[in-house]
């Protein structure tokens, strides 16, 4: 399983884009796309349009659930990083991915890898 940030998938939809090609790749190989419900509402505000939102619908394959453990990790990572406000989203879709055991697509690295200490990885794309 590959958990998919809201910038990868935003980035996604630009036409011959690495995002793309991975997310098309991925696909082909059948490998199990997932998104937090962090980043499905994030992705969701847009703005979009209805191909690209029937495209998202279409690659993913899993819709994870915020939970409590989410929410746990979310806040440790949270404090650890200096509670800086900007990270905040951040934090939840990270918490959603260690939780999971899933390595995270983003495009967006340098803010996500100060998570690599407390689990996280990442897939290149």
């Amino acid at each position: 399983m590959i958990h998919l940030d809201t910038n990868f998938l935003i980035r996604g939809f630009e036409s011959g884009s690495p995002e793309d090609r991975a997310l098309r790749k991925w696909a082909d190989a059948d490998e199990t796309l997932a998104v937090s419900a962090v980043a499905w509402m994030e992705f969701l505000c847009g703005p979009l349009d209805q191909p690209a939102l029937e495209f998202a619908v279409n690659v993913i394959d899993r819709y994870i659930d915020f939970t409590p453990e989410h929410a746990e990790i979310a806040a440790r990572l949270f404090n650890l990083t200096g509670r800086r406000r900007r990270l905040f989203v951040d934090c939840t879709i990270a918490a959603a991915a260690i939780a999971e055991g899933a390595p995270i697509a983003t495009g967006n690295e340098r803010d996500f890898r100060r998570f690599e200490g407390e689990g996280l990885t990442f897939v290149l794309a």
